[in-house]
């Protein structure tokens, strides 16, 4: 990130980095160990975005910008969060 973190906010850095890992993972490698840095490179945009306080639907949108646009574009918004409500809502 290039600063120093709050102990709070370190702890919601690494939150948002397991969200990411285990449950977005459109490239599939949860379970893989040595993937586990696979989606570093998108954890600072994503923190930022919900440190700004974007809402579910800005966060979705930019998922799925990253998956179309990096990855070959296999799903869609319904799908990222199809289960329930966003793991990465700042207010819980």
């Amino acid at each position: 990130m290039g600063r120093r973190l709050s102990a709070a906010d370190a702890e919601f850095y690494r939150r948002v980095d397991e969200v990411l890992h285990y449950l977005w993972d459109p490239c599939g490698v949860a379970g893989e160990p040595y993937a586990r840095d696979e989606y570093y490179s998108y954890l600072p945009r994503v923190f930022s975005a919900l440190k700004a306080g974007e809402g579910v639907e800005e966060i979705a949108e930019m998922l799925v910008g990253i998956e179309w646009e990096w990855m070959g574009g296999r799903r869609n918004r319904e799908v990222i969060w199809i289960g329930g409500p966003c793991p990465l809502n700042c207010a819980d």
